[in-house]
């Protein structure tokens, strides 16, 4: 039997949150941290590790199993977890204060238009470590139901996250995300019981993915289950129509909770497309690509032209969010090895840099007291450290070639376009906007004459904690912006088996080699 490396790495941070709850002001904070530290080192600790795969017979009658694996896009996104958990605790250091009591009415005492912390640091810690687990659960496991009970239960601190700490607006804002998440998490049990009947209609019952996978059924039957599954992880994505649950998300929450949500949250839409979609459906994917790479292109100008219009700092950097998980649907139905690979290491850079650019605009918006970007002008003299890490961040974000998101733009457009060549000329306009988005938030917010408000608030630049809770970001932004090569290899082997899934072969090239 070999040592459960997978149970571990999602049970540490899932018993570390109960205990930080237990110890509260006594050390919690320090026992968080040294509990996602020692995550991080479990999940680099399996990235060389083969056969990790875990399996006990859980639910006998209906075929569910404790069953968890990691293949090279499960690494990649375990280990993206493990690295941004420790650097949001870091981030948020000092969330609860300024707690105050609660009036007899319930309500929390606002001051000047903000609401203050609902409840302590130590209680977001917590509930960030319990999302840490059950996100990584979500990643590893290889049993339908294990995946679905792991794929609700993060709801659970994500709500919490969001209606604790942040804007005035913050418990609609945290309304409006559980409801989206439970219409889609209904929808994704439909699809789970069809899977399970299905399953039981053959003889013994199995829920295990390796179980599913091929499957037979009917032309409508895998139509409809890739319906529910897709509406599911489309709304997790978030794509366009079903995405404007995420811009109020992350304008109320705090910076940390943002930067958990888009960079590792919702890549389980785009996870679950690849490794549920194309595995489980492999006709009704080829069958729905033309629908589904219109609605990718839509989101993918939709949330550059809405990030240009963006008064708000937080909203602009979640508008481009919606934007590059355009970028990686595009790549994921596709369907070339190129443009899979390049979706999955998307997800590892656009992680990165989404969290960089909420933790900078966070540190912006704590020293001025707003996010609006009419707030600010000529920063960059006052705070030029602060405005260098703004700018190497949006540069990774529109894919500067060199930092992370390049390799991963550059896979999928190049794969993409030998099959779905109008979809790609469209799509490859939108890099221009991403530029305008970017250096536009730049301009008005650092260079001009120093604004009157500006000079009265942002007093001081990047202190030792802050620039601790950058510097890692930059420099993996920059370490997989020149060395690809490992993380590309990782992940090819998913890739391949993905193509494999849906019967697709690459492109044959149109000019061989000489010209013969």
């Amino acid at each position: 039997m070999t040592f459960p490396w997978l149970t571990l790495v999602g049970l540490l941070p899932i018993a570390g949150s109960l205990l930080v709850l237990v110890l509260g002001g006594r050390g919690g904070k320090a026992v968080a941290l040294c509990v996602a530290l020692a995550d991080l080192v479990l999940g680099v600790a399996i990235w060389p590790m083969d056969s990790l795969a875990e399996r006990h017979s859980w639910i006998g009658a209906i075929g569910a199993w404790y069953a968890l694996d990691a293949d090279g896009m499960t690494k990649l996104l375990v280990l993206l977890t493990v690295i941004l958990v420790p650097i949001v605790l870091l981030a948020e250091w000092r969330v609860g204060d300024g707690r105050v009591p609660r009036r007899r009415a319930g309500r929390p005492v606002e001051a000047d238009g903000v609401l203050p912390p609902r409840w302590s640091t130590e209680a977001f810690m917590a509930l960030a470590l319990m999302l840490e687990g059950f996100t990584l659960y979500v990643f590893m496991a290889s049993d339908l139901l294990l995946f679905y009970i792991f794929f609700e239960a993060t709801l659970i601190p994500m709500y919490f996250l969001v209606a604790g700490w942040g804007g005035p607006g913050r418990t609609g804002a945290a309304l409006k995300f559980l409801l989206y998440s439970l219409l889609g998490g209904l929808v994704l049990l439909a699809g789970v019981i069809g899977m399970y009947a299905l399953s039981a209609g053959r003889g013994a019952p199995s829920l295990l993915t390796s179980d599913l996978t091929g499957l037979p059924m009917g032309t409508g039957t895998e139509r409809w289950l890739f319906a529910a599954f897709f509406i599911a992880f489309a709304i997790k994505a978030p794509m366009v129509p079903v995405h404007t649950w995420l811009p109020d998300t992350a304008e109320q929450a705090r910076p940390g909770a943002s930067s958990l949500l888009v960079a590792t949250l919702d890549k389980i839409g785009t996870f679950g497309m690849i490794r549920f979609c194309l595995a489980f459906f492999p006709g009704a994917s080829t069958w729905a690509t033309p629908f589904v790479l219109t609605l990718a292109v839509i989101s993918i100008f939709y949330g550059a032209f809405m990030a240009i219009g963006a008064k708000n700092l937080l909203r602009l950097v979640a508008w481009t969010s919606v934007s590059h998980f355009g970028f990686m649907v595009l790549g994921i139905f596709s369907f070339t090895t190129a443009s899979l690979t390049g979706s999955i290491f998307y997800m590892l850079g656009h992680g990165f840099s989404a969290a960089a650019m909420f933790l900078v605009v966070g540190f912006l918006a704590d020293r001025r007291g707003s996010a609006l970007v009419a707030d600010f002008g000529g920063a960059q003299k006052l705070v030029p450290v602060l405005a260098g890490v703004f700018l190497v961040s949006g540069l990774a974000t529109l894919g500067l070639p060199g930092l992370a998101n390049f390799a991963g733009e550059y896979l999928i457009m190049s794969g993409a376009w030998s099959r779905h060549l109008v979809f790609v000329a469209v799509a490859v306009v939108a890099t221009v906007l991403a530029a305008v988005y970017v250096m536009l938030a730049y301009q008005r917010v650092f260079t001009g004459p120093v604004t009157e408000a500006s000079e009265k608030h942002m007093t001081r630049d990047l202190n030792g904690r802050e620039r601790a809770v950058i510097a890692p970001l930059i420099v993996l932004m920059l370490f997989f912006g020149l060395v690809p090569k490992p993380a590309l290899d990782l992940v090819a082997p998913a890739a391949q088996q993905a193509m494999v899934h849906v019967s697709a072969s690459d492109p044959a090239p149109s000019v061989s080699n000489g010209g013969k």
